[in-house]
């Protein structure tokens, strides 16, 4: 009985020992994910609250670098490059940090995202871009620090950060008509010589059809005139060999041949002087 009693009492005392409170965090993250266009952005931050402080001017000093929530780094990740109020920056992730003053905020997005808070020693050749975002007093005062993506267009966003009185933001503006422009362009300029070269020499190692592999090879010479390749070339002598066109397939190969030995490259040089010599060409 003995035993049974003290099992028990282990088993209560290592429970307690290993239990573990969770509470509330004063200051909880938020993660908000937005397309603009066809720009990914993802923000990351903590929300402050007021309760029952003074907030800018006082717990936040006007004209001091401030972390621009609590804790960890406010960060933005950009999938593609952007321009924030004139400002061009390169896509990546980016630490949010502002000097705020009665009329405006002074918004900085350093390089190095992976802080608590401010750096410990401060680079200014981290920082990728620095812009003002313009400033409002509000009618009525917001308990909890707030950042969002608003006013979404195809192309721009406005980033809002809202605590207290004071409404600040900045806009944001994407490459969409660039990016579908040149979609475009692809789609209605047709397949790449890469595209059919890739095609011909598939149907080559797996047995398809010769003919249209040595159609999809020879649209690849011809799209690379102006700048011949010899590996297309080489694939263009083997095409047209497997064929039956071996008087093609010469002219492809001794091509081959002598870009290669410009480029020397000696395993296309090898390559096409033993099919030259298989077809009688050497």
């Amino acid at each position: 009985m003995k035993k049974i009693i003290l099992s028990l009492l282990f088993v209560a005392v290592n429970f307690i020992s290993n239990a573990q409170i969770e509470t509330p965090q004063p200051s909880p993250l938020q993660k908000i994910e937005q397309k603009v266009g066809l720009t990914h952005m993802a923000l990351e931050y903590s929300r402050p609250g007021m309760k029952g402080r003074s907030i800018f001017g006082n717990l936040v000093p006007f004209g001091e670098v401030w972390r621009t929530g609590a804790n960890a780094n406010t960060k933005i990740t950009f999938s593609t490059d952007v321009t924030i109020e004139g400002e061009k920056i390169k896509k990546g992730t980016y630490a949010i940090y502002t000097k705020p003053n009665k009329d405006n905020w002074e918004v900085m997005f350093y390089a190095n995202s992976n802080n608590w808070g401010k750096p410990r020693k401060w680079d200014n050749t981290k920082i990728a871009a620095k812009i003002n975002a313009k400033v409002y007093n509000m009618p009525m005062k917001t308990e909890t620090f707030t950042m969002n993506f608003d006013d979404l267009t195809t192309n721009s966003t406005i980033l809002s950060m809202l605590w207290e009185n004071t409404y600040a933001s900045f806009l944001i503006e994407t490459p969409t008509d660039t990016m579908v422009n040149k979609q475009i362009e692809i789609s209605m300029s047709g397949p790449s010589a890469q595209d059919f070269y890739t095609a011909a020499v598939y149907y080559l190692q797996n047995n398809k059809d010769i003919n249209q592999a040595k159609e999809w090879i020879d649209k690849a010479i011809a799209m690379t005139l102006k700048k011949p390749r010899f590996w297309y070339l080489r694939q263009q002598s083997l095409i047209h060999a497997e064929a039956g066109s071996i008087a093609t397939a010469i002219t492809a190969a001794k091509q081959s041949l002598k870009l290669a030995e410009k480029s020397e490259n000696k395993g296309y040089i090898k390559m096409n002087k033993t099919s030259l010599k298989e077809w009688g060409a050497l």
